[in-house]
């Protein structure tokens, strides 16, 4: 998994000014209000909706947002109704992309990831193309600091994790989908922090780039995940650290 935790990394490491904890709220309430919408507001019987506010919470964003973002959903509230969307296509070097989008007009959307592919030296490619190259998995991310790797190991292992690897200062807890809130409600009841937390989508393979290929997808993938309707942006390269820091 180390093309997708490469960028997950790199995410991390960047700091969150409010404007762009602004617009990571926004792509989540757009998430909270089509999950509300297409199976209802009780959390219990909408595994989606559940995940969708597990992530947000993750994310810190406020329980009264988190609300009217399910009002909005199911109708209690006017809201924009968004239509789901998947991109799939190629980066610099050949690398895989799969774009998630939530939009209300998906003529504009297909045009911003058409012209921001091909600016970056990618194109967009047809379905399937590189879908298959991916597993849906949840991913949690602890920090070490905040909790001891054996007591760790054990506790989301009884919850329904796959697995649990080290990426520089943090441990990566992996479980099915399916699994995911039972895990994070583990770490919740011991008061385990989190960095973060989300259902997403893990690469089965890597492709190395470097050079201006690597300073080329890493351009794409910013510019990409900066577009309001796209949700996200996942991605099967690898990068040495060396390239990265230049």
């Amino acid at each position: 998994m180390s093309g997708h935790s490469k960028w997950s990394t790199i995410k991390r490491k960047k700091e969150k000014a409010d404007a762009e904890r602004g617009k990571v709220f926004t792509k989540l309430i757009r998430e909270i209000i089509t999950a509300a919408r297409e199976g209802g507001g009780d959390e219990d019987s909408n595994p989606r909706l559940r995940t969708a506010v597990l992530t947000a919470k993750a994310a810190n964003m406020p329980n009264a947002n988190i609300e009217r973002a399910i009002k909005k959903g199911t109708g209690e509230l006017p809201g924009v109704v968004y239509e789901e969307k998947s991109y799939e296509g190629y980066g610099p070097g050949g690398v895989a992309i799969l774009i998630d989008t939530l939009t209300d007009n998906t003529n504009r959307t297909t045009a911003d990831v058409r012209h921001l592919l091909t600016k970056y030296n990618g194109n967009l490619g047809e379905s399937g193309c590189v879908a298959w190259m991916f597993e849906k998995k949840g991913l949690i991310a602890v920090k070490k600091e905040d909790c001891e790797e054996e007591l760790l190991m054990e506790l989301v292992l009884d919850a329904g994790a796959e697995d649990m690897v080290t990426e520089d200062d943090v441990f990566e807890v992996v479980s099915a989908p399916e699994n995911f809130a039972s895990v994070k409600e583990a770490l919740n009841e011991k008061s385990i922090p989190t960095v973060s937390a989300e259902v997403t989508m893990i690469t089965k393979n890597t492709v190395k780039i470097e050079g201006k290929q690597a300073e080329q997808t890493l351009k794409l993938m910013e510019a990409l995940e900066d577009v309001d309707d796209i949700q996200q942006v996942y991605s099967n390269f690898d990068i040495d650290e060396a390239d990265l820091e230049e």
